[in-house]
């Protein structure tokens, strides 16, 4: 049995951090109501139609969840909604606007008079409080908010991380807290509220450069594609032209690299280099060096020198790559996922327990359930009618 079988979530979600959330319980058999607006619905459907037609954000956040459209401005959407959440909840999960939810009396506070045992988890840009708590955030906001901005790109220009990661972190924490609120009201009986910021999540990965410029101490530097402060470590090009991504972690690597990778052993002891900090200090003479070696061999070379010596490598993938990876591909790690424009290719996710399979079940499309959940509440065909006419769902 999937570990979550029997939990019910209830999610007002949209773009990615809470769907992204919901999707990881989904996964583990949690059945995740997604409630949608009528028409409209989750504004990530619209961000692009990259996936067959279909948002590429969408498809990778919500399989496996049931899409009820819901107007939660209108007074009888409103009724619908709490109904649902007291006849069936275990967990409501909510990226409103800030105060949003609260407005429609879906607090931890408000839910929990009747129904103790609710878990609500709250994500937001900033939290609930303080003096951001009213404003709004979007993932690359957040990311320049949390400095990681400033780590990132190269000396002369910030850049964004490719993905969004800021949204990503306070999805994979809102995940991992709504668990383990599952395990204290398992011991306790009772539910808890859950405030969670995208600041915070981010802030909590920052922690190494945050560190590192401790009490007034300049922060690592960007450099591009390479390591702010290991070296060498980064991509370095060969003489084919292709770039060969490698990492040394120790003075024992640094030891080898000189012997069997660059061939020159007495570089080793060579006093500018000796140490992770000296070589970083001295790193635009050191990758003149490693380059001048690697000119005389292409990429395969480089690799398989590595490869002999010890030395982590990685080749620099593209997404074509990445769809075709060997690795990938040889643990099984793709499925396929039914979606409203046929079936699309889905990667199991990270960690799948080995005595069962993860819960990868249809894409929805827009108010799909919609009509199987109000009657599962009670109502009959000719008020489910009646709501649609007046576009309450």
């Amino acid at each position: 049995m999937q570990p979550l079988k029997g939990i019910t979530v209830i999610s007002l979600e949209h773009a990615i951090a809470a769907p992204f959330a919901t999707r990881q319980l989904a996964d583990l058999g949690a059945r995740v109501i997604k409630i949608e607006r009528p028409l409209v619905g989750d504004f990530a459907r619209q961000y692009d139609v990259r996936a067959k037609g279909l948002s590429s954000h969408f498809v990778w956040t919500n399989r496996s969840k049931e899409s009820l459209t819901l107007d939660l401005k209108d007074p009888e959407g409103q009724k619908i909604l709490h109904q649902l959440i007291h006849e069936h909840a275990d967990v409501l999960v909510q990226n409103l606007a800030p105060g949003a939810a609260q407005r429609l009396g879906l607090s931890f506070e408000d839910l929990s008079k009747t129904k103790p045992q609710i878990i609500v988890c709250d994500i937001s840009g900033y939290g609930s409080d303080g003096p951001y708590a009213q404003k709004k955030a979007y993932d690359l906001l957040i990311q320049s908010e949390a400095g990681f901005l400033s780590t990132t790109g190269t000396e002369e220009n910030v850049a964004k991380a490719g993905i969004s990661i800021a949204d990503i972190a306070a999805g994979m924490y809102a995940y991992t807290n709504i668990l383990a609120a599952l395990m204290h009201r398992d011991q306790t009986g009772q539910g808890q509220r859950i405030d969670l910021s995208m600041l915070e999540a981010l802030s909590e990965w920052m922690s190494y450069p945050l560190y590192y410029s401790m009490d007034g101490a300049s922060p690592p530097p960007r450099a591009g594609a390479s390591h702010s402060s290991i070296y060498p470590y980064g991509p370095f090009e060969a003489g084919d032209g292709k770039v060969v991504m490698l990492g040394l972690q120790n003075e024992r690597e640094w030891v080898v690299f000189c012997e069997k990778v660059l061939q020159n052993a007495p570089l080793a002891k060579d006093v500018r280099f000796d140490s992770n900090a000296k070589r970083n200090e001295h790193r635009a003479l050191l990758r003149t060096m490693i380059l001048k070696a690697f000119e005389v061999l292409s990429a395969s070379e480089v690799v398989a020198r590595l490869e002999g010596a010890g030395i982590a490598n990685a080749q620099v993938n593209t997404m074509a790559d990445l769809w075709a990876h060997e690795q990938l591909k040889a643990r099984g790690r793709w499925r396929r996922v039914k979606t409203s424009v046929g079936e699309m290719p889905a990667l199991l996710p990270p960690g799948s327990f080995a005595q069962q399979q993860p819960s990868m079940q249809e894409v929805p499309s827009l108010g799909q359930h919609t009509d199987a959940i109000l009657s599962a509440l009670g109502c009959s065909s000719a008020q489910i009618e009646s709501l649609r006419l007046r576009h309450v769902i």
